[in-house]
């Protein structure tokens, strides 16, 4: 198999072009190839330096997870140091775990954020959201967002669905179109991701928030899993500056 390391972003649709395989940080890809066959070719970003940027804003697919830190929010560098063990964070990377994982342990940290995404189409850098990254798979390139007033994360060991902990995460900001910050809640159950908005600006009682997030479907969820919500959701909004 080669592995092909391209240096700018021509290079990266040549690479594409020519069929070549995103790798990623191999973590995850590795066994399904050594078990299905290895392409002929295959692709890395670790030399693209837009894929490498961390801090104002941005993150690189290529930037390994062990390098997450606070050049980005909290919500984001505590999502990434909650994956796997030191050795995963050190080869892992933030594409693969968004675009590759089943588990996307840094999904719930990025929609609270309300990310974009800088993906390559055949004819260049597109930016798209975070539903259609999911369901197209296109290569990523990087993450951009708005800086949070304040955000949290917290993932629960102890709250299983199946296999898989629970994570919380939370963050107020700004939202397009609207005169006043709002809070946004994303809550990993099972393998599946729910996320909710609600009214945040620095009047707001944290009692109503939680109030108007319990009659979303983050309120069905087991009420261990609530009360985590509770909390992140109270120490954010307490940051921010709210009531």
């Amino acid at each position: 198999m080669l592995v092909r390391l391209p240096r700018s972003v021509s290079e990266a649709q040549s690479c594409l072009a020519e069929g070549a395989v995103p790798v990623g940080g191999a973590t995850l890809v590795w066994a399904g190839w050594q078990r299905d066959g290895f392409p002929e070719q295959a692709v890395s970003l670790r030399e693209l330096p837009e894929a490498k940027v961390i801090g104002n804003g941005t993150l690189g697919s290529a930037v390994l997870l062990h390098e997450i830190d606070e050049r980005v929010p909290e919500v984001l560098r505590k999502a990434a140091g909650g994956v796997g063990t030191g050795a995963v964070r050190r080869t892992a990377t933030v594409g693969g775990n968004i675009v590759g994982s089943t588990l996307r342990c840094l999904l719930p940290a990025a929609l609270v954020l309300d990310a974009r995404a800088v993906v390559l189409e055949p004819d260049g850098p597109v930016e798209t959201d975070l539903a259609e990254l999911l369901a197209k798979r296109p290569l990523l390139l990087s993450l951009h967002w708005r800086e949070p007033v304040a955000s949290g994360y917290r993932k629960l060991t102890g709250q299983l669905r199946g296999e898989v902990p629970f994570v919380v995460a939370a963050a107020v900001g700004a939202a397009e179109g609207a005169d006043a910050p709002v809070l946004r809640v994303a809550v990993r159950d099972g393998y599946d991701v729910l996320s909710e908005t609600v009214p945040c600006d620095t009047d707001t009682d944290t009692g109503r928030v939680l109030r108007a997030l319990a009659l979303t479907p983050l309120g069905t969820l087991p009420e261990g899993v609530f009360e985590a919500v509770r909390d992140v959701v109270g120490g954010v909004v307490e940051r921010a500056g709210a009531r």
